[in-house]
Parts: C-alpha cells; structure tokens; sequence
C-alpha cells in the first residue's frame, strides 16, 4: 500500500512566493525610513508630501535618495534627480 504524503500550504510555491514579496515589501519600508532618517539627522525637514513619495518609491529609487541624502544642503539636492519610476 503506497503512503499517502502531506501537503503543508508554507511548502507551496505560492507560500513560498508570497514570503519572499514580503520581504521585499520589508525591505522597501525599511529603506524608506532610512532615507527619511538620514534627512533628519542631517536636520533637514522632511514635508509629508514627500514622505509620501518616499513611501511609493521603489528599491532602485529608494537606493539612489539614500546616496544623496548622505551629504545635501537641502531637501531638493536629494529629490530633484530621482529616476522617474515608482511601485505601487
């Protein structure tokens, strides 16, 4: 007589995707909240407007607001050259 094997849904592939686009999603937002951080630090006031960009902004335009955020005199030295994409 052949067993009969379990099928466990965190096996699937489709349990497996959806982690992994969590992570992905966990990622952005904490990338999100560096950048707002590091403008903060630096003393730079961060309008709700654009932390609402910040907060639709994907991983590669997220990527290039944090390398500007490092040395800017003001809010526009690090948004004003973002590449034109978004998520969401």
């Amino acid at each position: 007589m052949a067993r009969r094997q379990i099928k466990y849904f965190f096996d699937s592939p489709v349990a497996q995707q959806v982690r992994e686009e969590g992570r992905v999603e966990g990622r952005e937002e904490e990338r999100a909240r560096m950048v707002v951080s590091i403008l903060e630090w630096r003393g730079i006031e961060v309008p709700d407007i654009v932390r609402e960009m910040v907060d639709v902004a994907d991983m590669d335009i997220l990527d290039h607001w944090a390398e500007r955020a490092v040395h800017p005199t003001s809010l526009n030295d690090v948004m004003r050259s973002a590449p034109r994409r978004a998520r969401r």
